[in-house]
């Protein structure tokens, strides 16, 4: 059966440097996606930059809704604006930082449905 969900239900994740709204995933009944609205503030002087992460065994797939940034990953470093898309491999650190002065607004997708238990965040 088919189901609506909202932003207003979605969980925040609490995650370090960003907010971070769970819309979909098991929880919510979701069988095999994970989609997460993110939002990266500009950067302030003094802040420390966040740590990367990756995730084992799956993919995420980030759209960019509005704003720029750049995605730090093993493999380089790639600029983004709002209508790029990138794909982060299974096991690859990354981080998605705001290089604008807008905050910068990510649909992040992952092709399971509960990430926690293989994501690893590490120390800036």
């Amino acid at each position: 059966m088919a189901k609506v969900l909202t932003q207003a239900e979605a969980k925040s994740m609490g995650l370090p440097g960003r907010k971070s709204l769970e819309i979909v995933s098991g929880e919510k009944g979701s069988q095999a996606v994970t989609l997460r609205l993110v939002e990266i503030p500009p950067v302030k002087p003094g802040d420390a930059p966040r740590g990367r992460h990756f995730h084992q065994g799956f993919e995420e797939c980030i759209f960019v809704m509005s704003g720029e940034g750049c995605t730090e990953a093993d493999s380089g470093s790639y600029p983004l604006k709002a209508g790029d898309t990138i794909l982060i491999p299974s096991g690859e650190k990354h981080a998605t930082r705001n290089t604008g002065t807008e905050p910068l607004v990510l649909l992040c997708f992952f092709p399971v449905n509960n990430i926690a238990q293989r994501t690893q965040e590490h120390k800036a």
